[in-house]
C-alpha cells in the first residue's frame, strides 16, 4: 500500500506547502483570579464556575479536498457549497483546493496527507482507474454501499458510470458530474468569415487547418504547460483511428501500443502539431481556450470545462460566440471524465462527510454545480432545463453514444501508466519520434500490467 502511495508522490512536484489537518481544539481557560471566598462555595457560584471552565463544544467541520481553483469549476464547487450551507449551517465548510490543471498538484498533497494520517473528510477523484486500481486497491477509501442504498441512488446515475466506481461489488465515490473529453471548440466567428465548417474527420481537420494557416490565423490552440492537455489531444485521435472498441482493448492489452494504428494516431497527432500555436509549453489550458475567444485561434481541442470557463468567467453564448463538435472521427462516442468524491476510510468525521457528499449526489446538487462547470448531470433524473444548448445537446449525445474511459484523466489505466504516458507524449511533442514514442508507450503498457 505504501508502494502505491509512493508512486503517486513521487509522479508529481509538490510547490505548495502541505495543507493543514481539519479540526480545531479547544483550550482550556486560565484561572489567574484571586482565591474564592465563603460566597463562592455556594452550589449557585459552584455551577456557575463550572460552566465557565468548561470547554466550548467544537464546531462540526467538513473539509473538501479538490483541484478546482479557476474557471467554472471555481464557481461551481463554491455554488455546492453555499447549497450545502443553507441545508447545514451548523457545519463548516473548509474548502482545501490545491491549484493545477487535472490534478496536477492536489494528487500529490493528498498522497502525502493520506499517508502521513491527515486525511480530509473527502477528496476528488476521477472514476476508473485512478480510483480502483490507486485508492481502492490501498485500502484508503470507505465502501459507500449504505449511503446508495439510503439515497435510492442505484438506478439514478448510469449502470456504466457506477461501475467506474465499483470495484469488487462495493461502491467507492459519489460521481458528480460527467464531461465529455473528446471536443473541439471553435470560434464561431472565424469559421463564418471564412466560410468554415467544424471538421468532423481528420481530412476535414488538415483542410480546415491549412485554409486558417493560409490566413495567418492558428488553427488549433494549445496549451501544455501541463503535459496532460497534450495527452488529451493525442488520445482523441487513438479514439478517432481506432473507435471506440479497439481503443478499449488499448486498456487491457489486447492492442498494444506499438501497434500500427498506434503509430498512425502518433503520425496524425504530429500532423496536428504543426497546427498549434508556438507558445503552447508556456500556457495552461485556460489560457489555449482564451486564444479562440478572443479570435487569436480558431479551435481548441478540450474537455467540456471550457465551455464552463467560455460561458461562466468569458460570458461567452454558446452556438453564437463560440460552437464545437467531437474530435475528428469521433462521433458517436463520448470521452468520459467524470469527477467523484470518495470518503477516506481514516477521516476523523465520515457521518459528517457523508451529509455533504450526499448533497452531491442529490439532482439539487447537480443541477447547481455541472451548469456553471461545463458539465453534464452524472444523474439520469436531472432538470435537463437548467442548461443551456450544449448541456442540453451533450445530455442527449450521451445517450446514443458509446463510452471510452478517458487516458489522459486516470479512467483508462493505473496512475503508473498515465504518468508514463505523459512524459512520452511531452518529448513526442518536442521530438517527433513515432518509434521511441510508440515503444515508450508499449513499456509503460507492459510495466503497469496492461497486458492480455
Amino acid at each position: 500500500m505504501k508502494r502505491k502511495l509512493s508512486i503517486i508522490l513521487t509522479t508529481v512536484t509538490v510547490t505548495g506547502s502541505l495543507l493543514t489537518a481539519c479540526g480545531t481544539s479547544t483550550k482550556e481557560a486560565t484561572n489567574n483570579s484571586p482565591a474564592p471566598s465563603a460566597a463562592a462555595n455556594t452550589p449557585a457560584a459552584t455551577a456557575a464556575a463550572s460552566a465557565t471552565s468548561a470547554p466550548a463544544a467544537t464546531k462540526k467541520q467538513v473539509e473538501i479536498f479538490s483541484w478546482w481553483t479557476g474557471a467554472g469549476e471555481e464557481a461551481g464547487l463554491q455554488g455546492l457549497i453555499k447549497l450545502f450551507k443553507g441545508k447545514y449551517a451548523d457545519i463548516e465548510v473548509i474548502n482545501a483546493a490545491v491549484a493545477g490543471g487535472a490534478g496536477t498538484n492536489a494528487k500529490a498533497v493528498l498522497a502525502s496527507r493520506m499517508q502521513g494520517g491527515d486525511p480530509p473528510s473527502a477528496f476528488q477523484v476521477h472514476g476508473g482507474a485512478e480510483l480502483n486500481t490507486g485508492w481502492v486497491a490501498a485500502g484508503k477509501v470507505s465502501p459507500l454501499n449504505d449511503l446508495y442504498d439510503k439515497e435510492g441512488w442505484k438506478d439514478k446515475f448510469p449502470k456504466d458510470l457506477i461501475d467506474m466506481v465499483s470495484k469488487d461489488g462495493n461502491i467507492y465515490s459519489v460521481p458528480v458530474n460527467i464531461h465529455r473529453g473528446n471536443v473541439i471548440f471553435y470560434n464561431k466567428k472565424i469559421f463564418d468569415q471564412n466560410g468554415l465548417k467544424a471538421p468532423t474527420t481528420f481530412d476535414e481537420f488538415i483542410k480546415v487547418a491549412d485554409a486558417l494557416k493560409a490566413k495567418g490565423i492558428t488553427p488549433l490552440a494549445l496549451g501544455d504547460k501541463e503535459p496532460w492537455t497534450a495527452t488529451m489531444l493525442f488520445e482523441n485521435v487513438l479514439l478517432g483511428e481506432l473507435g471506440a472498441d479497439d481503443y478499449k482493448k488499448l486498456w487491457t492489452g489486447e492492442i498494444p501500443f506499438d501497434d500500427a494504428r498506434v503509430k498512425k494516431s502518433l503520425e496524425t497527432f504530429k500532423k496536428m502539431l504543426t497546427y498549434v500555436n508556438k507558445d503552447h509549453a508556456a500556457r495552461n489550458w485556460q489560457d489555449a481556450a482564451q486564444l479562440v475567444a478572443k479570435g487569436e485561434a480558431a479551435m481548441n481541442n478540450m474537455g467540456d470545462w471550457a465551455k464552463g470557463y467560455f460561458t461562466t468567467d468569458l460570458k461567452l453564448k454558446a452556438n453564437e460566440d463560440f460552437g464545437w463538435a467531437a474530435s475528428p472521427n469521433t462521433n458517436g462516442t463520448f470521452m468520459v471524465v467524470t469527477d467523484t468524491f470518495a470518503l477516506p476510510k481514516d477521516s476523523k468525521d465520515q457521518a459528517t462527510a457523508k451529509e455533504f457528499l450526499k448533497v452531491l449526489g442529490s439532482v439539487e446538487g447537480q443541477d447547481v454545480f455541472n451548469p456553471l462547470k461545463g458539465s453534464i448531470p452524472a444523474r439520469v433524473d436531472a432538470d435537463a432545463s437548467k442548461y443551456d444548448i450544449y448541456g442540453k445537446t451533450t445530455i442527449e449525445d450521451l445517450k446514443k453514444s458509446k463510452l471510452t474511459p478517458s487516458m489522459a484523466h486516470g479512467s483508462a489505466a493505473p496512475e503508473g501508466f498515465t504518468t508514463q504516458a505523459n512524459q512520452a507524449i511531452n518529448i513526442f511533442v518536442t521530438q517527433g519520434n513515432v518509434e521511441q514514442a510508440a515503444k515508450a508507450l508499449k513499456a509503460a503498457q507492459d510495466a503497469n500490467g496492461m497486458k492480455k
